[in-house]
């Protein structure tokens, strides 16, 4: 709290009333900004926890209304969102996971235990149909992770070919039989996952032969491969891929890093300490400088920035909710995890020349997850509704920003309070996106936009009144976007307060 003497009187004022001195944004000239590509928007359906049964999947024969075994709301949802591509089926699974397993009829598949994620058997039912069908409805495109370190060359080559290829083949023929005609043209492709641990612990020189070995056998014309990628600051990892792989053979390369406090002792979801927030927000900003150092060693190697950075595992990560399997990761999700969301998207957009797809993890019921279900209810969490509101984003033309902020202290360290992107559309609309991490001071805000001139302002937030609240089952809908009203436009300058712990985007016209 703090106290003024105003008038000889002593008031007493909040802490959540704070209202800081100015920050300062500023339009900034590019000659070719890049575009923001919509896959930077993607998201990750694992085969742990309650991600993909009883998550995505309840099977055609449940109460619940779905479309081919996939809850009609969790369709619904995710259409909203305007979902770009969904990663499947890991993740560490991904390394255990043999295709051929879950295509045929279904009483007919074999069942798998899940070592990784709770040893939990899995009777097959959702597979390589279930999935790129899903896709479809869903209007996303598919992201194939493929299996490399208990699989073979054979068996990923054949999965490509069994998805993709048109003309009369053994696999395209057996993809008939199993009622699918038209290949699904799938074009992301994972070459593994987190090679460097559960993937295989390999060394990045190891891994660098055996991914040109699988690249040069997944030979299907227009697909993008996607090389397994460093753990959060493994610098080397990237020199020593970039290094060995032929640029013709590689056309992302992923990076992994997650908002932990410490893997030993992650925190709990919903009752964090105020100095657990500020670690978490720490380890949250920190991806701008992974990014910014990943993407000076591509460089080196590809100065034209031909090969993307895939940054496709973010998101928070705290311990599970009491009581639930330690394996399924199910967690809660305050504004803290909006806060995450909401600065870690700004961060993509304003590196759209090289970070080109990224996927949250999870979309169901799995960590840093946009869904939560239980039975027949579902509820769509603060990140979910981030996500919808950057969504604007999708594809637009990035406008670069100069960001000056005020300082977010938390026992003598500090984080800039803010973050911004911004874009303009096919439409010439543009859309800027604010986050305030501080939980306890407003910020001011004043904005020049150059030589770009408006004549209407409008705006949306999501905050909430605490900051560790949350959309439960009883109160679904508590904290859900509302209309901004704080922001005024006076020729090219718009000044705004943004309230602590809030993500605001502005439409300008």
């Amino acid at each position: 709290m703090r106290y003024l003497i105003c008038n000889g009187l002593l008031i007493l004022m909040l802490t959540t009333n704070i209202v800081t001195a100015q920050n300062e944004i500023s339009f900034r000239k590019a000659e070719a900004p890049p575009v923001i590509s919509r896959h930077i928007y993607g998201h990750f359906a694992e085969h742990l926890g309650r991600c993909i049964y009883d998550g995505f999947y309840v099977g055609d024969t449940s109460r619940i209304a779905n479309t081919g075994g996939v809850r009609n709301d969790v369709i619904a949802a995710l259409r909203r969102l305007k979902i770009p591509n969904l990663r499947w089926p890991g993740g560490c699974f991904a390394d255990t996971y043999h295709w051929k397993d879950g295509i045929g009829p279904r009483q007919e598949r074999p069942s798998i235990v899940n070592t990784w994620w709770g040893n939990v058997t899995e009777n097959n039912s959702f597979g390589t149909h279930e999935f790129l069908n899903m896709c479809e409805v869903l209007g996303a495109m598919p992201y194939l992770a493929g299996n490399i370190g208990s699989g073979a060359v054979q068996e990923l080559s054949d999965w490509v070919q069994y998805v993709n290829f048109d003309g009369v083949s053994p696999m395209s023929d057996l993809r008939r039989v199993n009622g699918r005609p038209a290949p699904w043209k799938v074009h992301f492709w994972g070459v593994g996952n987190e090679a460097w641990g559960c993937g295989g612990h390999m060394r990045p020189e190891y891994y660098a032969d055996e991914y040109r070995k699988y690249a040069t056998f997944m030979n299907t014309p227009d697909i993008f491969r996607i090389a397994s990628g460093a753990n959060s600051a493994d610098y080397n990892w990237t020199a020593v891929l970039m290094k060995n792989i032929p640029l013709h053979l590689l056309q992302g390369i992923a990076l992994h890093h997650y908002a932990v406090i410490n893997w030993d002792r992650k925190g709990d979801a919903v009752e964090y300490t105020d100095q657990q927030y500020f670690q978490t927000m720490q380890s949250a900003l920190r991806m701008d400088t992974l990014i910014q150092k990943h993407s000076a060693i591509m460089d080196q190697y590809d100065p034209a920035k031909k090969v993307a950075l895939v940054v496709d595992e973010w998101g928070g990560w705290y311990n599970v909710e009491a009581g639930t399997n330690p394996g399924f990761l199910y967690q809660q999700n305050t504004m803290r995890d909006a806060m995450i969301a909401g600065a870690t998207l700004n961060i993509f957009n304003n590196h759209a020349d090289r970070v080109r797809m990224a996927n949250l993890a999870q979309t169901v019921n799995v960590l840093q997850a946009v869904i939560l279900t239980q039975g027949s209810r579902m509820l769509l969490t603060p990140t979910y509704h981030v996500m919808e509101m950057y969504a604007e984003h999708q594809d637009a033309t990035l406008i670069p920003l100069d960001v000056h902020s005020n300082a977010y202290t938390q026992n003598g360290q500090q984080l800039p309070a803010i973050s911004a992107s911004a874009s303009v559309n096919k439409r010439g609309m543009t859309h800027i996106s604010l986050v305030n991490i501080d939980p306890v001071a407003s910020q001011e805000v004043v904005m020049h936009t150059g030589s770009r001139s408006y004549t209407s302002l409008s705006g949306r937030i999501l905050t909430a009144a605490r900051l560790r609240d949350y959309n439960s089952f009883g109160q679904p809908e508590k904290i859900k976007p509302a209309v901004f009203k704080q922001a005024t436009l006076h020729q090219q300058t718009i000044r705004l307060q943004l309230p602590p712990f809030s993500v605001v985007m502005l439409e300008l016209q």
